[in-house]
């Protein structure tokens, strides 16, 4: 049998037992979860349900109280979202470009991955949506930036307008209401491509730097630490000097970054390693303390050894413990804060794409989700906000969740989908 029959077998052998026990509580969840013991995984449990998209009518499932549409439609693979003052919403189009595969198991991954329109073809561009009358839905559309390496990350600072590309920052020239930049652009830092590709971009709140969201190349520093040099990391780049450093470490994929109001701290989430089990370790919502370091690959979830690492006893002692879990292989890529009345019934607060994962037996995420905060921190357990994106038999995603961001007229969330190709948006019903 080959590994990818192999692989097939192990996830469907277990797949129905598991699912049969399992429950939204046991989940590694809040700010104390309970985080089972690691079992390490000789073949890794690799599942992921095959991608359709929405037929007519059917759209995901709101919270009581709200309702969803479709924002914009017939996207290519939609990721990560800006809006800009003027009420416009830009869109980063883009798709993992997987190295030639080395091994057994990298084809099963990668035709897994293929299946589930995770990989392929990239769009690589920006494109921009106009709601011109209010009615929450876009009419006018436009290619606002195109032939762009894999773009993800977007912020607009002073008439210049950054894209966080997978090989590095980009800077533009921007004037209000523009629909379309051109020119290659000025590129400002570099980073090493491949591995987990994204690039987030959030500016500070004073407008005087920006920090990216580096992932890791491999899941526990496969090829070495040397190849994981400057990744794994949030970065700040200085906007007036160009300086650019790590300001934390020890992230292996922070994606979606917020500031909290009250404090000015910023916050992240991260995907954290596979081969452990199903919640173990949870992927996680975070503060970022500047020059903090969160484990990534020695430990997890502050000096829990992951022993399948060559270790660094002194970067294991100062590992920061995160704040909030999220239940293990979430995918918690979106992140937006969220102040207290831009949906009915929801105080301040977290919003959370939950992308999804392929190393679960029993698969969790595919679902938007709202952890509140009260004085700066999380202050209970999460509300889902959208889901109804994964069959009750988890073989079919009809969506997947990725970047989230408060709509122009502050009474919506705006929602990337990058299986049904659409960004969903949600109000008060």
């Amino acid at each position: 049998m080959d590994l990818l029959a192999r692989a097939t077998a192990v996830v469907g052998g277990t797949m129905v037992a598991l699912r049969r026990f399992s429950a939204p509580g046991t989940q590694a969840v809040g700010q104390s979860p309970a985080i089972p013991k690691a079992k390490k995984q000789g073949i890794m449990t690799l599942k992921m349900p095959t991608a359709k998209g929405w037929e007519p009518g059917h759209v995901p499932t709101a919270a009581p109280g709200l309702k969803v549409n479709a924002f914009a439609s017939g996207l290519d693979h939609p990721r990560w979202i800006e809006v800009l003052p003027n009420g416009d919403v830009l869109v980063s189009e883009a798709k993992e470009q997987p190295a030639p595969p080395r091994t057994l198991m990298d084809r099963a991954a990668q035709a897994t991955m293929r299946r589930a329109k995770a990989i392929g073809a990239s769009a690589n561009r920006i494109t921009l949506w106009r709601d011109t009358d209010g009615d929450g839905v876009a009419e006018m559309h436009e290619i606002f930036l195109q032939g762009q390496n894999q773009p993800f990350g977007m912020a607009l600072v002073d008439g210049t307008f950054y894209v966080g590309n997978t090989d590095g920052i980009v800077a533009f020239p921007y004037q209000d209401g523009a629909t379309r930049l051109t020119g290659a652009g000025r590129k400002l830092v570099e980073f090493k491509p491949g591995g987990h590709w994204t690039r987030s971009l959030i500016v500070s709140p004073d407008d005087t730097r920006i920090y990216a969201g580096v992932g890791s190349l491999s899941n526990i520093g496969d090829k070495g630490m040397g190849a994981e040099e400057g990744r794994a990391a949030i970065w700040e780049l200085e906007l007036a000097t160009g300086r650019a450093r790590i300001f934390a470490s020890g992230l292996r994929n922070a994606v979606g970054m917020a500031w909290e109001p009250a404090t000015g701290v910023l916050w992240t989430v991260v995907n954290e390693r596979d081969g452990l089990g199903d919640e173990t370790p949870p992927d996680y919502l975070t503060s970022v303390q500047e020059g903090g370091f969160y484990g990534w690959p020695y430990c997890y979830w502050g000096q829990t050894v992951d022993d399948r690492v060559e270790q660094d006893p002194a970067l294991v002692a100062r590992a920061v413990t995160p704040d909030y879990a999220l239940g293990g292989h979430t995918a918690s890529l979106g992140l937006c804060w969220m102040p207290a009345g831009t949906l009915p019934g929801f105080p301040d607060g977290m919003v959370i794409g939950q992308h999804g994962s392929w190393n679960r037996s029993t698969l969790s995420g595919y679902k938007l989700i709202f952890v509140p905060f009260q004085n700066g921190r999380p202050s209970g357990p999460p509300r889902d906000i959208l889901w109804g994106f994964l069959s009750d038999d988890e073989k079919v995603a009809y969506g997947r969740p990725v970047g989230v961001a408060v709509g122009p007229d502050r009474k919506s969330l705006l929602m990337a989908d990058d299986v049904g190709d659409i960004i969903w948006r949600v109000s008060g019903a």
